[in-house]
């Protein structure tokens, strides 16, 4: 494992050729699961049918999915993004922060194995290369503290490259991410809401997502952060909840299609592997 000083800007996109790597699970929220050249990477794990005031409302991802992991990617400190209780249940992988956080997930957490990336710093890790990139979000563990860095992580592999975006709303260096020895972007995870009926800043709906589609380019396109967690009692007692929770992704699919956007968007609901058709 070490820092990696050597960066690149992407250039030319090549067309959707109908097979793309890496492979990838959603597992609900931010939490996904993507495989690269061998390589298990969890992304903001959080498992557990209860996290703070929000309820899992929908069925437990399959143990598969979490099972043997070798990187964790934590993209900043909301209890939504980065639990203890989950972190704590694997104790093999290779835990990667955000500047700042490493201190609060050794002392806390009780986490050894612990990197941490400032923004456009890149380290390699189980052979692969893992940047960590902006994120337009704040990184305050509420409700006070710690501070760090919010960010999110392009990782690239000899088999492909994929961008996590974790919480962020777009920002026009997407048009110019960091990403070391490649030159397209194989698959973006995009947020494309939250866990309740409002979003606040620092986030995108599924309109913001598509101006990102729009710069980023990737040749696939999967909806995370929606339809997973919903504040405890909520879902019964809001009209329209059920729709808040399946229809920000279909949106999402449904405007870049008008929008003529060069991207194959996969909806995938949470505990399902990603699907992608030749």
């Amino acid at each position: 494992m070490r820092l990696v000083d050597r960066q690149s800007r992407s250039a030319g996109r090549i067309p959707y050729s109908g097979h793309v790597t890496p492979s990838v699970s959603f597992l609900g929220h931010a939490t996904t699961l993507i495989e690269i050249d061998g390589v298990r990477v969890l992304t903001d794990p959080v498992l557990r049918p209860r996290v703070t005031f929000l309820h899992r409302v929908v069925p437990p991802a399959p143990e598969d999915m979490s099972n043997a992991i070798d990187v964790v990617l934590i993209s900043h400190l909301h209890h939504d993004h980065c639990d203890l209780p989950t972190l704590s249940k694997l104790p093999d992988a290779v835990v990667v922060v955000p500047y700042g956080a490493g201190g609060y997930l050794r002392t806390r957490g009780g986490l050894s194995n612990v990197v941490e990336l400032a923004e456009g710093e890149t380290v390699e890790v189980r052979g692969l290369l893992v940047t960590a990139v902006h994120a337009d979000h704040d990184g305050l563990r509420p409700p006070f503290g710690p501070r760090a860095q919010a960010v999110g992580y392009v990782i690239t592999g000899s088999s492909g490259t994929a961008y996590f975006a974790g919480d962020t709303d777009v920002y026009p260096e997407m048009a110019t991410l960091t990403m070391p020895e490649s030159t397209s972007l194989d698959i973006a995870l995009l947020p494309v809401w939250g866990w309740g009926p409002n979003l606040g800043p620092g986030h995108m709906n599924p309109a913001r997502a598509v101006d990102a589609l729009e710069l980023l380019q990737p040749l696939v396109a999967v909806p995370i952060h929606w339809g997973t967690y919903f504040p405890y009692g909520m879902k019964a007692a809001l009209r329209g909840a059920n729709q808040l929770l399946v229809r920000p992704p279909e949106q999402f699919a449904e405007l870049a299609a008008e929008r003529g956007v060069a991207t194959s968007v996969v909806v995938t609901e949470p505990g399902h592997r990603v699907q992608v058709s030749p």
